[in-house]
């Protein structure tokens, strides 16, 4: 991938020339050009995420592949001679699963093969399976007695969705607007109440059945003897959604193999299904439970701190490494790892001196809860549900977190605590150039930091540009390597770095709001 690292580095440097600094916080502006320099006549940041997701492949939480990425994750921080590198455990999960074999074709009326992906947690077919399809449409428990003794030995199609798929006449990337951007800031305007740049939820085709009617139509499907289910719905142009299809728990009830499928292919058997026409598949889905091991870890490292009165506070930066299996998770968070771990390789490589320890973590089941980032938190900072406080708690100055696809940082998130506002905003000076021009007051969600911010440790979430995010890679077989821009994600490091070490070199911690209060009932 070409990118033109001289030219934003010409451009910064006349940015860092001309800044006064009209704030009272202090801005380090030689270490910055520093930073600038070695991202962009030296970055690892493409290697780095290519390694992390083509070589090492999708990390879902609890597979062989995401042991694999924490074992890498370790080795690489300690080549570029980071301290204290460990694989931290910090609990049970469940059962692990992976995919060993996915196929699936139609092949009456003719030979189709189709887009399709197994379920997380659904079992394999044991081999080369063939039945007749059968369209289920089941929006009630009542509906399910017009079905009983007619789907054994047959595959399933479930019709609880939206077949229409409608042209799409806007792009799938976007760069934030300057308006857009505005309304962040002006949270009085309730035409920018909504969080912009809050990471995407996985919203159900229309017409999906809700999470106990599914469980009884799985125990139903599975009882009667059919051979497997197809589902799905979201995404167009071959891109398909994937979730979990069923629990990872030791004692979870046995279902179905299923497989999700995008909505063309989805739709167009349903449409023959509808005309009675014969439709007959073949699929072979082989997957395996990982029985041995329920133990999940986090990744850490550091770069010590150097002042004897400062050095045993931390700041802390991270971002989940686990991802979903149809791809190898590149913009959701493969992105977000290569710019924290790039961000304290640049710091290591020009032999910064940080006040305080600087932390990284790569957090794993992320996407089952933020589970990796608040076990930790509980094992060294606090109790959630209680507010109990450990010692270390008083010590974390801030954690920073990436999480919102692969596009340039535009701002951050204030996270309800106005007293960073002008600290950020002098951070933020330098770079607004390079588009990071918004610190806003909002909260936004659903990620690693709210571990932090919910026993009252600062956590923080970078503003990006959404770029594909929402529309294309996040959850889906799209999320592939191809889908990044090099450009924003070597701006994306420099940002990072640069707030990391003027947290470690700030005379006080960043400012804290007021702890939590716990409501007993």
């Amino acid at each position: 991938m070409k990118y033109t690292g001289s030219v934003l580095l010409l451009a910064l440097t006349a940015a860092i020339l001309s800044f006064k600094g009209d704030h009272s916080e202090k801005v380090d502006m030689h270490t910055i050009m520093r930073i600038k320099t070695e991202e962009f006549n030296n970055s690892k940041i493409l290697n780095t995420l290519f390694e992390l997701t083509d070589v090492n492949g999708p990390r879902l939480t609890g597979s062989t592949g995401m042991k694999n990425a924490e074992l890498w994750a370790k080795n690489k921080c300690t080549e570029w001679g980071l301290s204290n590198v460990a694989i931290e455990p910090w609990g049970g999960f469940g059962k692990g699963w992976e995919i060993n074999k996915s196929y699936l074709a139609m092949t009456v009326p003719y030979y189709q093969p189709l887009i399709a992906c197994p379920k997380a947690w659904t079992p394999g077919t044991n081999g080369l399976v063939n039945g007749s399809a059968v369209l289920v449409k089941i929006d009630s428990v009542q509906d399910m007695a017009k079905y009983a003794g007619q789907l054994k030995n047959k595959i399933v199609v479930l019709a609880g969705m939206s077949t229409e798929v409608k042209l799409n006449f806007t792009a799938d990337a976007k760069r934030y607007s300057d308006e857009e951007l505005a309304k962040m800031i002006d949270w009085h305007n309730d035409e920018g109440a909504t969080n912009l740049s809050q990471k995407p939820k996985t919203p159900a085709p229309v017409g999906r059945p809700g999470a106990s009617l599914r469980k009884a139509i799985d125990s139903f499907l599975y009882q009667e003897g059919a051979i497997a289910v197809l589902s799905g719905g979201r995404g167009t142009m071959g891109t398909l959604f994937t979730s979990n299809g069923a629990s990872r728990a030791w004692d979870a009830k046995p279902v179905l193999p299923e497989m999700e499928l995008g909505s063309e292919h989805l739709g167009r058997l349903v449409r023959l299904v509808e005309i009675n026409k014969e439709v007959k598949l073949e699929m072979d889905s082989r997957t395996s439970f990982l029985m041995k091991d329920s133990v999940e870890n986090n990744v850490v490292a550091e770069i010590p701190g150097t002042d004897p009165a400062l050095k045993d506070e931390l700041v802390i930066l991270g971002a989940h490494m686990d991802s979903w299996h149809a791809a190898t998770g590149t913009t959701d968070n493969g992105a977000g790892v290569a710019v924290m771990m790039e961000a304290v390789r640049i710091l290591k490589a020009i032999d910064a001196k940080p006040r305080r320890t600087i932390r990284i973590v790569l957090w794993s089941g992320e996407e089952q809860g933020l589970l990796g980032s608040r076990a930790y938190v509980k094992n060294h900072f606090a109790d959630r549900l209680t507010m109990a406080l450990k010692p270390e708690h008083k010590k974390v100055s801030a954690y920073y977190n990436l999480d919102n696809g692969a596009g340039k940082i535009r701002g951050i998130y204030l996270q309800g605590n106005d007293d960073t506002r002008e600290i950020f905003e002098a951070w933020m000076e330098p770079f607004k150039d390079l588009g990071m021009t918004t610190a806003t007051i909002r909260t936004t969600g659903s990620t690693d930091h709210i571990s932090f911010d919910e026993v009252g440790i600062p956590g923080f979430q970078f503003i990006q540009d959404p770029l594909e995010y929402g529309t294309r890679t996040h959850h889906t077989n799209m999320d592939s390597y191809d889908r990044i821009n090099g450009n924003d994600l070597m701006q994306a490091s420099i940002v990072v770095a640069s707030f990391v070490y003027n947290t470690a070199m700030r005379d006080a911690k960043i400012p804290r709001k007021d702890l939590p209060v716990i409501k007993k009932n």
